[in-house]
């Protein structure tokens, strides 16, 4: 089986699962941070200054950053298992199935805390404090 192939076959088995409900995300709230735990933002091209979030080794990294409102936030899946990512309470639309080298973004345009965490692996958990 291609690469390809296999990519959209883990995506349909994602698919499958959470469409059958076989899959419960359960909540669990991140760690406070330590101090230095923030993304350095990367050049956009846009108005707004992007974030980075790497998912690696079935983690978040790193697991809190610091932003300004109006950030972009990007995500990319570094593993060779699928994520997705969700937001605790919905403050942004979850993400689709990431398999590697896949990403997602959102843009969070206000000041709070953002609770956040794998779909697939609840135990993956990240933080956004938006400033």
């Amino acid at each position: 089986m291609t690469r390809t192939n296999l990519q959209l076959a883990r995506r349909r088995v994602v698919s499958v699962c959470l469409a059958a409900g076989a899959l419960v995300p359960f909540v669990f709230l991140a760690p406070a941070a330590r101090a230095g735990d923030t993304a350095a933002p990367s050049p956009s091209g846009g108005k707004a200054t992007t974030y980075n979030v790497e998912i690696r080794n079935f983690a978040f990294e790193p697991k809190e950053i610091t932003v300004p409102a109006g950030a972009r936030i990007v995500w990319v899946n570094r593993d060779e298992e699928p994520h997705l990512v969700v937001s605790v309470g919905g403050a942004f639309k979850p993400s689709q199935a990431l398999d590697t080298n896949d990403s997602f973004a959102t843009v969070l345009a206000k000041p709070g805390t953002y609770q956040y965490y794998c779909g697939i692996h609840p135990m993956m958990v990240g933080r956004i404090v938006v400033r």
